[in-house]
């Protein structure tokens, strides 16, 4: 049996709050690191990242998620911290639904057009969040 895993509070604070972030994910064709800015939610003690809506166009960043779903969520600006976290891509349309509106809302975008056409993950960090037993860590 492993222990959990204890953030630091200073870190846990500032996961609280969606923003701007970097995360390294591992190319799927290369097996390199491959570091993005991005921005990041938290509805509910859930982490999030999605998109803009892209027709026809899903980013190298979710290519990669799918081919490897371990990341390294890098915290850059309040507190520096390199979290190593795990991804779940939501395709259930209820599920999509549920959280891109709350997206939207931040974005002011149009919640059906982004559950069409916006990628969208869930990113699990150990010792953060919340318990969901419907949706275990990948």
């Amino acid at each position: 049996m492993t222990t959990p895993t204890i953030l630091d509070p200073a870190v846990s604070r500032v996961l609280g709050h969606g923003h701007t972030v970097d995360i390294t994910t591992t190319g799927r064709h290369s097996g390199e690191p491959r570091r993005i800015e991005i921005v990041f939610h938290n509805f509910g003690g859930r982490l999030y990242i999605s998109g803009t809506p892209s027709p026809g166009r899903t980013r190298a960043w979710l290519h990669n998620m799918r081919a490897n779903p371990n990341i390294t969520f890098h915290l850059t600006k309040l507190v520096q911290a390199d979290l190593p976290a795990r991804v779940r891509e939501i395709t259930d349309p209820a599920e999509r639904l549920e959280v891109l509106e709350k997206v939207g809302r931040v974005w002011n975008r149009d919640p059906q057009t982004m559950v069409e056409h916006s990628p969208l993950v869930e990113v699990i960090i150990d010792g953060y969040g919340v318990a969901d037993p419907e949706h275990p860590a990948a």
